[in-house]
Order: structure tokens, then C-alpha cells, then sequence
């Protein structure tokens, strides 16, 4: 059966700025030897969807030269002076996929992104998702589960690990164990969304609209938010320390690699 045409826009424009000093956007930030952005990617067109949306806002020209020079910069060839035309030797590994880089500005806020990014959507829904978390989720019962639900929108949920360590107490001052970095068992915002097309009025408003805020408070105020449970392995980039863990991963087989 042929995978439903779902264009996946992905959020590239904010600054990242736990990731200490650095010369290129967060989404370019390499796992192994390609950006964060690459895998993130990768996770979708792996399983059909190829359509996507980048919203671009902080150094979005990077990201826009990174693809525009893909060819050149990660395929073998041999380039005839005089004629310009390089002969590739080498697949490309993004073969098929379509890339539309919408421009929604240096300080907006992630709700006014979607919202802006959107006019480039020209189906009945659309996966969202962040360019910075990884997970070898299951999208196709991500959709299925979505369609199940009837409802306008679908957030995953997922259980991460605390970045604290939890101190156990007897009640009185003593400290009676110790857990480092526990799993958390609650269920936290995991990105990898599915709107319905009717979900954008909740989008209305100013460049400073959070989507994790208002809109989503008012669908599930609304019941019109479900969430689907992962229960595999996701992990996001907040810092340097995590891309670092996340390379170590990748050298190890990651396990968010599904191609």
C-alpha cells in the first residue's frame, strides 16, 4: 500500500542557546559526520514521508547552503574544467527527497513558525517535529493511532531520563539512597506531532505565539489533543554534552538509525 503524502515541517529557527558558542545553527550541529537536522530527517523519509518544510529563522542561510552544496560535499566525483557539469560517482543518500525552505523569521516563536511555514501545505494534515530529537519511532502507528483518535491533533509522548540525580530522605535530614539520573515516570512532550489541517486556527495570533503553550492548552481544553506513547528509545539536543552523547551513540549503531 502507498504511504499517504504527508509533508513533515520541521522547526530550524531557533538559537539554541544551551549549546554554548558555535559557528553553525543547532540543526547543523553533526551526530557522527552529519547534522542533527540529517537524522532527523532520515527518521521520516526511512519510512516514506520525503516531503518537507523547513522553518528556518537563526542562520537559516546556513541551513539552506548546507542542502544546496549536499551534492558536492558528500558525494565522489569527477569535475571536467571547462564544462562545470560534475559526473557522480557515489549515490545520493537524500535521493527523492522535496525540500521547501520557508523563511519565518530570526525571533519567532515555535506556535507563529508552524502557523508560517503551514502555507506551504497543501494536504488534508501534516507531520511536525522539532530538528533536534531523534527516535526510532514507528510514524506509520503514529498516523494510524492519530486517525483512530478523530482528533485534530496528536503529540507523542515519551519517558526520559531525569538530568538530576533524586536523593532519597527518611523524612528527618538523612539521606537514605541515591538515584542517578533516574527514568522519569511521567510522560513528556516528544515532539514528532500530526495536525489536522482545522488544528491552524489554534495558531492564530503574534510572531511570539509557543506552540507548547496556548495552542496546545487550548486543544486539549478543548479535547482535540491525544497523545501517542513511545515507549522506544528518543533522546533530544539541548547542549553539547548531549550531542556528544548522542555522537558516541552513533558510533556505537544508534538506535534511532531505522534506514
Amino acid at each position: 500500500m502507498m504511504n499517504e503524502q504527508i509533508p513533515v515541517i520541521i522547526l530550524c529557527g531557533g538559537k539554541g542557546t544551551r549549546m554554548g558558542d558555535r559557528t553553525v545553527p543547532k540543526p547543523l550541529v553533526e551526530i557522527g559526520e552529519r547534522p542533527v537536522l540529517w537524522h532527523v530527517m532520515k527518521i521520516y523519509a526511512a519510512q516514506g514521508f520525503t516531503d518537507f518544510i523547513l522553518a528556518l529563522g537563526y542562520q537559516g542561510d546556513l541551513i539552506k547552503r548546507y542542502f544546496l552544496e549536499y551534492d558536492w560535499q558528500s558525494r565522489d566525483f569527477t569535475l571536467a574544467l571547462g564544462d562545470g557539469t560534475p559526473l557522480y560517482h557515489t549515490p545520493n543518500d537524500t535521493a527523492g527527497w522535496r525540500i521547501t525552505f520557508a523563511e519565518t523569521g530570526p525571533e519567532t516563536m515555535t506556535g507563529a513558525r508552524v502557523r508560517k511555514a503551514a502555507r506551504y501545505v497543501k494536504h488534508a494534515r501534516f507531520f511536525v517535529t522539532y530538528a533536534d530529537g531523534v527516535a526510532d519511532i514507528d510514524l506509520h502507528a503514529l498516523l494510524a493511532y492519530h486517525r483512530q483518535q478523530g482528533l485534530l491533533a496528536t503529540m507523542t509522548g515519551v519517558r526520559a531520563f531525569s538530568r538530576f540525580g533524586i536523593l532519597e530522605t527518611d523524612g528527618q535530614g538523612k539521606v537514605t539512597g541515591f538515584q542517578e539520573k533516574p527514568m522519569v515516570d511521567t510522560l513528556i512532550n516528544g515532539g514528532f506531532f500530526i495536525f489536522e489541517r482545522d488544528a491552524l486556527r489554534y495558531l492564530d495570533g503574534s510572531d511570539d505565539l509557543i506552540l507548547e503553550r496556548e495552542p496546545f492548552a487550548d486543544l486539549a481544553a478543548d479535547r482535540q489533543l491525544a497523545v501517542y506513547e513511545h515507549h522506544g528509545f528518543w533522546r533530544a539536543m539541548d547542549t553539547f554534552k548531549e550531542a556528544q552523547e548522542l555522537t558516541a551513540l552513533w558510533e556505537q549503531g544508534a538506535p534511532w538509525k531505522i534506514w
